[in-house]
């Protein structure tokens, strides 16, 4: 278990309207999306034609071990939403496992969440004073309950969904498949990504335009921050973006360029895989020193290592290999074992290292417990030299929407100076990227920079309500 942030989850929608099944597109789209999750997983599909009612399964544990063959044939349907989970707020438990599906007076609802909110108490608050007896602890299942009541009143499923966000404060991307209808939303600050695609007669909403290429559609469009797209049974995709905000408000968040995001992906308009260039070739301009062979920790530093050898002209090199095959750990680590894990899942080319001046790049440093590990595993094997260079600005607070940035006194950069924790991670020398560098590798977008700067974009909530990443 590393010193790694994770991100909550991964969304993935479909409808074909031809009415062939799509819970196999399903399997596949969520694979290319185990990235962002792999506690808890699940598929809920319904057939539009047909008579209603969702026919789902989840689990806990990544796609391919809670899902076999048996159970992709059992899931017989042409609309169906996917998910995949990592916890940031409620317990990793499988009742918190999604696609959440509710079945009330207009028929079935089916709905995956990214991201987390705010104001998760005060609607929850509202719904309990109306009797509603709660199966979960996550703010999904608040979502899927005020949408449905806004459904008995509204003229249609996407008018409900809109009524619904209305009330929502913080981070979310939606999917959502009604009896004919698959909707995706995504929030005004567009915290969370979300994308439009199409393959023949199937239309697909997904985290991630990875998710696309895998099962074979073309990118359409990214959905707009604020906007809610209706895709119908007969293939008309409709828009409503009465909740966009203006461009200089928006919010994205920066990880999803810097770390979250797979290196394959597009996030409005913007290739992840250069973002991660620009970032190395940022530091090397910053903090440039002079070594033999610049690396990168696998595998999400490894782009911005490369461009910080275009950049610097030091040759790039691979210091790592990693063991693919290291299973998840069950056990809940306590520091000594994350530490531990570090030489489990990575191991140093001695050969590569060895006498020479190392130029180190990661993405990120949070509380610091394996950063010290790999710099004393890189001059164990005999490297002359260890300097660390960290492709994001310190963290120094708390993140309320959907990451598992922990409180302050958690992380290493809190009340420490860089040069203090330069001293504590045992490297040579220590630079991060500067925040000024950051709106530049999300192509110009708005975004988020409150884990560095605790300028948030949506006012946080008045307790925590991220469990475990508190102390």
């Amino acid at each position: 278990m590393e010193d790694r942030l994770k991100e909550e989850c991964g969304v993935f929608g479909i409808i074909d309207t031809s009415g062939k099944e799509v819970a196999p597109v399903i399997y596949y789209g969520l694979m290319a999306l185990q990235h962002r999750g792999q506690e808890s997983c699940g598929i809920a599909v319904s057939d539009t034609n047909g008579p209603g009612g969702v026919i789902s399964h989840k689990g806990m544990g990544l796609v391919n071990e809670v899902f076999t063959s048996e159970d992709i044939d059992r899931l017989k349907g042409n609309i169906g939403v996917g998910h995949v989970r990592y916890s940031t707020a409620g317990a990793s438990t499988r009742e918190n496992a999604q696609p959440l599906v509710l079945n009330y007076v207009k028929g079935t609802l089916a709905l995956a969440h990214n991201g987390n909110l705010v104001n998760t108490h005060e609607l929850r608050r509202e719904l309990e004073l109306d009797g509603a007896i709660f199966q979960t602890t996550i703010d999904t299942e608040i979502i899927a309950y005020h949408i449905a009541r806004e459904r008995v009143k509204a003229a249609t499923a996407e008018e409900a969904v809109i009524s619904a966000a209305g009330k929502m404060k913080g981070a979310y991307s939606l999917v959502v498949a009604s009896p004919r209808k698959l909707i995706g939303v995504r929030d005004p600050y567009g915290f969370r990504p979300l994308c439009i695609g199409k393959s023949g007669s199937t239309y697909i909403l997904a985290s991630e335009s990875c998710a696309l290429d895998t099962v074979g559609a073309v990118f359409i469009r990214d959905v707009k921050p604020g906007e809610v797209v209706t895709i119908t049974s007969g293939g008309d995709i409709r828009s409503d973006e009465s909740m966009c905000i203006d461009a200089d408000r928006q919010a994205r968040c920066v990880f999803e360029y810097i770390y979250f995001a797979r290196m394959d992906s597009r996030l409005d308009g913007m290739s992840v895989y250069d973002s991660r260039i620009m970032a190395g070739k940022f530091l090397a301009e910053d903090a440039p020193v002079d070594a033999d062979m610049v690396v990168g920790v696998p595998e999400s530093g490894n782009a911005a290592a490369m461009g910080y050898s275009l950049a610097s002209g030091i040759q790039y090199g691979v210091a790592f290999v990693k063991n693919g095959y290291v299973g998840r750990t069950f056990i809940k680590p306590g520091q000594s074992s994350r530490q531990s894990g570090v030489q489990v899942k990575l191991n140093v080319l001695k050969e590569a290292v060895e006498g020479k001046r190392i130029i180190l790049i990661d993405d990120s440093i949070v509380r610091g417990t394996t950063s010290d590990r790999i710099v004393s595993m890189l001059k164990n094997a005999g490297a002359a030299e260890v300097h660390m260079r960290v492709s994001s600005p310190p963290f120094l607070w708390p993140c309320y929407f959907g990451t598992d940035v922990p409180v302050r006194e958690q992380l290493i950069a809190y009340n420490r100076t860089v040069e203090d924790i330069r001293s504590e991670i045992g490297a040579d020398s220590l630079s991060y990227l500067e925040v000024s560098r950051l709106p530049a590798i999300a192509g110009g977008s708005g975004i988020c920079t409150a884990c560095f700067t605790g300028k948030y974009p949506v006012d946080p909530p008045g307790e925590d309500i991220r469990g475990e990443y508190t102390v």
